[in-house]
């Protein structure tokens, strides 16, 4: 004897079928009542709006400035990254890329100083934190900014 699964009793409806009918319930304005900004195709009014009173977002204070628009952002790759390069090599954009050390590649890329570097590489960024330059230099590597 097979088993079949069903659905629980009350667990699924059926979909409203509107205008469909005098005796659907929906049928004629399909719900919509008579006339009105609602009940016409492309009806309703836009987020935000409170039918002509200011609306919220205008009625409350805007302070300050926000730096957001004109923030740089960067692909961070970490010092102790560059580990996996080979010694005396040329690192830039690309290398980056290949290794999947950048997630962005359209960003410029920042290198921070987060652990210790055991190779001597030539790296080729758009910045370098402080640390990361002492990091690299004391490897014996050489820092270039773009």
């Amino acid at each position: 004897m097979e088993k079949i699964l069903v659905a629980p009793k009350g667990s699924s409806k059926n979909r409203k079928r509107i205008g469909r009918g005098i005796g659907s319930g929906t049928g004629k304005t399909s719900g919509k009542g008579h006339k009105g900004q609602n009940s016409r195709k492309g009806g309703g009014v836009r987020l935000g709006f409170e039918g002509g009173q200011t609306p919220l977002y205008r009625r409350i204070p805007k302070r300050g400035f926000k730096n957001s628009k004109f923030k740089t952002e960067y692909n961070e790759v970490n010092v102790y990254l560059l580990n996996n390069f080979t010694k005396d090599s040329v690192v830039k954009f690309d290398d980056f890329e290949k290794a999947g050390l950048i997630d962005v590649s359209n960003l410029p890329v920042k290198i921070l100083g987060n652990g210790e570097l055991k190779v001597k590489l030539e790296v080729h960024a758009n910045k370098f934190t402080k640390s990361a330059l002492e990091k690299i230099e004391k490897s014996g590597g050489k820092a270039v900014q773009i």
